[in-house]
């Protein structure tokens, strides 16, 4: 059993590695993109105030938060490359997950910011500079267009690098709504424009930062990974392995939102060779299923935890992951 265990842990190694080589160019990415967001930021802040343009304040509001968010991401790329410790086991990979749902916090804020300015400067107008405004915007968008494609190259199934493409999105879209209101204020005068353009962009990162913190929020939980069925997949093992009479106790998670992973027992049939029907149900997560490191516990006859039907009904239930009506 010990055996077969560490044939699981292998596995799990091996394909930690291979996400390694990928991480180590994101952050790279995210370093550039931080940098480029960082020194514009300024330029479009200054800019803002010289012109009195919300639009272009609100585009530095939210590159102040990317600056941050990519440091962030940048950090967890970081911290994820350590190794494991004795007090953290499974390693630093989920500290990506926890920035992405921070980093969600973090544009809701922003976004709610603006709505709230953009309702004072609707009340009450003030004087924009449709010119100088236009300069800062069309470069804003050009820094921005420029990060963006820095970071599309990366990882895409990674909920860090998907939470600092998102934020450099908000930025871009913020770039083309404070260009759109300059050329609308050049040509007509009319400066309502730019609250209205910078409240829309800020409701557009809304539901994107929403997403974002649900997914993230999902995997922190523990929730089954949206790929994969808990049940189907313990209907395949008994359906498939040789010798395996039930699966129950299941449990199937993400570690950082790619890495997969699960705990199960298996009621054996009397007389079935226990290593080798472990060995083949972790042949099986892994071949079928994308679950790299999986702990199962094989058993003959009672389940080792059926004392708690006893001990506490609300312990056992929780649990419990029983399927197609039949358990024990």
């Amino acid at each position: 059993m010990a055996h077969s265990h560490d044939h699981g842990s292998q596995g799990h190694d091996h394909s930690h590695g291979a996400g390694h080589v990928h991480g180590s160019t994101d952050k790279k990415r995210v370093l550039i993109a931080a940098c480029l967001t960082a020194g514009f930021m300024v330029v479009e802040a200054l800019g803002g105030l010289l012109t009195g343009s919300l639009a272009l304040l609100a585009d530095a509001g939210h590159m102040l938060a990317d600056c941050i968010a990519l440091g962030l991401a940048w950090y967890a790329y970081h911290l994820a490359s350590r190794p494991a410790t004795v007090r953290l086991t499974y390693g630093f990979g989920r500290v990506k997950t926890l920035v992405a749902y921070t980093n969600g916090i973090a544009i809701f804020a922003i976004a709610l910011w603006i709505v709230y300015e953009a309702w004072g400067r609707l009340l009450t107008p003030e004087p924009v500079l449709g010119g100088p405004m236009l300069v800062v915007a069309i470069a804003g968008l050009a820094v921005n267009i420029g990060s963006f494609f820095v970071l599309h190259g990366g990882d895409r199934e990674s909920l860090n690098m998907r939470g600092a493409i998102l934020h450099v999105l908000g930025d871009l879209l913020g770039s083309a709504a404070a260009i759109v209101a300059a050329l609308i204020i050049l040509a007509t005068g009319w400066t309502p424009i730019d609250p209205i353009l910078s409240v829309l962009v800020s409701l557009l990162i809304l539901s994107t930062a929403w997403s974002l913190m649900r997914e993230a929020a999902h995997v922190l939980l523990e929730g089954v990974p949206a790929s994969l069925d808990r049940d189907l997949i313990a209907r395949d093992l008994e359906g498939t392995i040789k010798g395996v009479r039930e699966v129950h106790h299941m449990h199937v998670w993400s570690l950082d939102g790619s890495s997969n992973m699960a705990t199960l027992h298996a009621c054996l049939n009397d007389g079935v060779d226990a290593h080798t029907a472990v060995s083949a149900i972790k042949k099986r997560l892994a071949s079928e299923h994308g679950i790299a490191h999986a702990t199962v516990e094989p058993e003959f006859g009672q389940c080792a935890d059926s004392h708690h039907e006893h001990e506490g009904e609300h312990d056992h239930a929780h649990d419990a992951a029983p399927h197609g009506g039949h358990y024990h």
